[in-house]
């Protein structure tokens, strides 16, 4: 059974209610900036293989200094650090946007790509360590169920406002909009209710390792990192099939029926309890993941593909819920946003590498093979999680 009375328990308390709305406009730009960026580069450069290096600088940018934004939180709070992130995040996205529009050196578009990437506003860690130390158990599934059914809609969103953006002004238009965005929303977070209740936990640990000295920690980064590549594995091989239908513009229309498939499995998830403990629902999920992405290898009809989408996407965002609840379990309180942002890194990396190895795989294969690749990577991530990965009760 569906029901939504837990969804309805947790936003009842208006600082929730107030700290998700002012995160949803803050986190606009996950769904914007990237995108946006590699569409400005492209018309300003007049190349996709300098476009796709300027988005990989961005996304370089975010995933290095993560980790060491998450420490600086868990040890000072996060309203020094998402102040510092609403002024230099909209600056670094402004002058990006001047720089891509005059002849400056390209490494100068690189440098400020992974400046705005470095500040993006750690707003989504922030909210996933604020449930970690306010709920318990049925609640804080529920809360990282209502974050990643967020997400998707974000994903959802922001491809259709950059492609608004494109057709009414410019890339460029659709770039500042996501500096707009990430600056006055992070403002609204950081002055919530929710984040003046932060509390600073003493550390218990002296370790300069943080949450990677957690027995269990690395190995769990190491069953994210896998799955995560079959995520970017997806994406490319999607990409690929509409390439080969002859119809570009449908990836796009595919990508999100798959997004609202995962939010459909996002929202069941947290809307009741689970008999089995958190550590074999975790290579369950994976395993599903993996047996719903591999008959998107056999399908060649676009209706069919399409209809199939929606059914491959219902794992993958439970599977993402699951993981924001292992770290929790595993990780120390006082390491908790730490830990959260290293788990970020991890599924960037994935996605990266899924991404990278899926065009390898496109020189000598079509998307049929970069589909069955995801699926196996999907089960040996849930078969490693069944070894590797325990959690404290």
């Amino acid at each position: 059974m569906i029901s939504l009375a837990r969804y309805s328990a947790l936003l009842v308390q208006p600082a929730l209610r107030s700290a998700f709305a002012a995160s949803m406009l803050g986190r606009l730009p996950i769904g914007i900036a990237g995108l946006a960026i590699l569409l400005l580069a492209r018309d300003t450069t007049g190349s996709f293989g300098s476009a796709g290096a300027v988005a990989a600088w961005y996304v370089a940018g975010l995933a290095a200094t993560a980790p060491m934004l998450g420490r600086v939180i868990d040890r000072y709070g996060p309203r020094s650090t998402l102040f510092c992130c609403a002024l230099v995040f909209p600056s670094a996205l402004a002058a990006l946007v001047v720089a891509l529009s005059m002849p400056a050196p390209l490494w100068l578009s690189f440098a400020l790509a992974a400046a705005a990437g470095a500040s993006f506003p750690p707003i989504t860690v922030c909210m996933r360590t604020f449930f970690k130390l306010r709920l318990q158990d049925d609640a804080l599934a529920t809360a990282y169920s209502l974050e990643s059914v967020l997400i998707e809609m974000i994903f959802i969103l922001g491809p259709v406002l950059v492609a608004v953006f494109v057709a009414l002004a410019s890339p460029a238009a659709a770039v500042l909009f996501a500096a707009a965005c990430g600056c006055a929303g992070t403002l609204l977070f950081r002055d919530s209710e929710a984040l003046r209740r932060w509390t600073i936990l003493e550390r218990a640990s002296s370790s300069l390792f943080g949450p990677l000295a957690e027995p269990d920690f690395v190995p769990l980064l190491a069953v994210i990192l896998c799955y995560a590549t079959a995520f970017g594995l997806v994406e490319i091989g999607t990409i690929a099939y509409a390439t080969e239908s002859r119809n570009a513009a449908l990836a796009g229309v595919l990508l999100g029926i798959m997004s609202i498939g995962s939010a459909a499995g996002g929202i069941v998830y947290g809307s009741r309890s689970w008999r089995l403990p958190l550590t074999r629902q975790f290579p369950i999920m994976l395993a599903l993941m993996g047996l719903g992405v591999g008959p998107l290898a056999l399908w060649s009809a676009s209706w069919a593909f399409g209809l199939w989408c929606l059914v491959a996407g219902i794992a993958m965002a439970p599977a993402l819920i699951m993981q924001s609840m292992l770290v929790a379990r595993i990780s120390r309180p006082e390491h908790s946003t730490e830990a959260f942002t290293w788990s970020t890194t991890g599924l960037l990396a994935g996605v990266g590498l899924g991404l990278t190895s899926g065009g390898v795989l496109l020189e000598y294969e079509n998307s049929s093979a970069v589909f069955t690749a995801a699926a196996a990577l999907a089960v040996a991530a849930g078969a490693a999680s069944l070894v590797l990965v325990k959690a404290r009760n």
